[in-house]
């Protein structure tokens, strides 16, 4: 299908949804209760979306954020209230009907948040050819949309070009556990329904990094439909445009602490667990981002750890039998290939099936947060109990 047919018939199906309240797309966790003291109504029952973005403590005070196809408004006005007045929020989208409704409210939102005028502007564009200055951008939003763009590598390229040296994207969309067959890519339909358009896990990772991006994690997941096998789930991710590094950092050497044993960053540079490796100030800059730094030990000197310093950092799998339940498990960054203590290896956005011992080890604090956990068993699953061993009798 041509990708402005794409465009063209994604737009209509929009718009037809706003003029008759049709409820589209994914699950959202919206807390409606909140947003109606300040939102009217007509925004809220027009919203689509697949997580927070915009609730999610990720925008700060007086920022400048862009919201990527920003429909009815509802995360634009959440962002204006989290901003403040002298804040901004830049909304774009490309269908007519959505900025009518979303310029039309933003007045009333303005006076329910007490500012003296609306601090929250709304263009009319597409998310491939934004119209946004170069590096103007603090923060990046966007709510279950790039996955309806045909060309979401030249998406994430705009999303590089109007980001800030030091800015951000958090963004919730919808993803693949497996490639979209053409069948699927084909049907117009299933595109509004953020199912046609989806990129793998992996893809969409990759897609970011290439663009430039760094430090690129997940913030949440959580699964939505299964189609011909195919899951479909959605995810929120963070990631940053580094500044360059200062080459004034003291910081000499890392040490990993765990709870994995050894990991790739996205530099490139591997770690195992306790030793420490000289690093650059480019890798000093990356491993100091949030998602890196409870994981890492920056120091000026070489500091080696065991497993009897506190900072050392280790979850053993359970010593008893295990059951296959249809788990699977995708590392979602910040490494890009990670292993943990059982002789699994990990890489960014690829499925692994895990036993229920893996999975109660991925579902504890120091991994929950890197993984998105999938079940494909179609039906209960009731196979015996087997014992793991590191040589390959299970795991």
């Amino acid at each position: 299908m041509p990708i402005d047919e794409i465009t063209q018939k994604v737009s209509e199906r929009y718009a037809q949804a706003a003029s008759t309240g049709e409820q589209m797309c994914c699950p959202t966790s919206y807390d409606v209760g909140h947003l109606k003291t300040f939102i009217p109504e007509e925004v809220l029952r027009i919203s689509y979306g697949c997580g927070t973005p915009a609730g999610l403590q990720t925008v700060q005070t007086g920022e400048t954020v862009l919201d990527i196809g920003s429909g009815g408004g509802i995360d634009c006005f959440e962002a204006s209230r989290l901003v403040g007045p002298t804040g901004l929020v830049i909304g774009i989208d490309m269908t007519d009907t959505m900025l009518e409704i979303a310029r039309k409210n933003a007045s009333t939102v303005a006076t329910n948040l007490g500012y003296p005028a609306s601090n929250v502007e709304f263009r009319k564009g597409l998310a491939d050819a934004m119209p946004v200055e170069d590096g103007t951008i603090d923060l990046i939003i966007s709510n279950c949309v790039i996955n309806l763009a045909p060309d979401k590598r030249k998406v994430f390229c705009e999303m590089f070009r109007v980001a800030k040296l030091g800015g951000r994207f958090t963004i919730s969309d919808i993803v693949s556990d497996q490639p979209v067959p053409q069948y699927l890519v084909h049907d117009s339909q299933k595109w509004g329904d953020c199912l046609s358009g989806a990129l793998t896990l992996a893809d969409y990772i990759a897609g970011m990094r290439e663009a430039g991006f760094l430090g690129i994690h997940l913030v949440k997941s959580s699964p939505w439909r299964i189609i011909d096998g195919i899951h479909f789930f959605s995810v929120t991710l963070t990631g940053y445009k580094l500044p360059p590094a200062a080459t004034t950092s003291s910081v000499r050497y890392a040490t990993l602490r765990g709870p994995f044993s050894r990991v790739t960053d996205e530099q490139g540079k591997t770690f195992e667990r306790g030793i420490p490796q000289p690093i650059a100030p480019d890798n000093a800059s990356l491993l100091s981002a949030p998602p890196f730094a409870d994981h890492f030990l920056l120091t000026t000197e070489p500091v080696q750890l065991d497993n009897h310093d506190p900072r050392w950092s280790a979850i053993l799998p359970a010593d008893a039998p295990c059951t296959w339940q249809g788990h699977y498990a995708l590392l979602a960054g910040p490494f890009v290939e990670a292993a943990d203590d059982d002789h699994h290896i990990y890489r960014r956005g690829e499925p692994l099936e895990i036993c229920s011992k893996t999975v109660t080890v991925l579902e504890t604090a120091g991994y929950q947060s890197h993984f998105a956990i999938l079940n494909r068993a179609g039906d209960r699953v009731s196979g015996e109990a087997v014992t793991c061993a590191p040589d390959g009798g299970c795991c």
